[in-house]
């Protein structure tokens, strides 16, 4: 089913980043299978927190240093006891999981996605 259109403006009003993958915890509390990322998302956004359905894909040693894709100016959401900063951005497989965006090439953190 496709998405209702939205204008460019709209989709301008997205701040979306390449972040590196600082530190990467268990999320016990999930409902659903998670880890919760702490992510360098440069210096204008400094370190952002998240949570993320990523388990079937990844192992969270494997995520430390990764670059990947974040939109930073979502506001706030409680998502059981942690408070998400950030959404992480992926394609999603129903039975395989989400695969995260990440550059092919080296980016500093905080770098716009155009």
């Amino acid at each position: 089913m496709r998405s209702p259109e939205c204008t460019y403006d709209q989709f301008a009003a997205l701040d979306v980043r390449v972040a590196k993958v600082l530190e990467v915890e268990p999320f016990p509390e999930a409902h659903k299978p998670a880890y919760i990322l702490y992510l360098d998302c440069g210096a204008e956004w400094g370190v952002l927190k998240t949570s993320a359905q990523i388990v079937k894909r990844y192992a969270a040693e494997d995520l430390i240093g990764k670059l990947i894709v974040a939109v930073v100016n979502f506001p706030d959401k409680q998502i059981g006891p942690i408070q998400s900063q950030c959404l992480v951005l992926g394609c999603l497989d129903e039975h395989k999981g989400v695969t995260l965006l990440m550059p092919d090439h080296d980016c500093p953190p905080g770098t716009r996605i155009a």
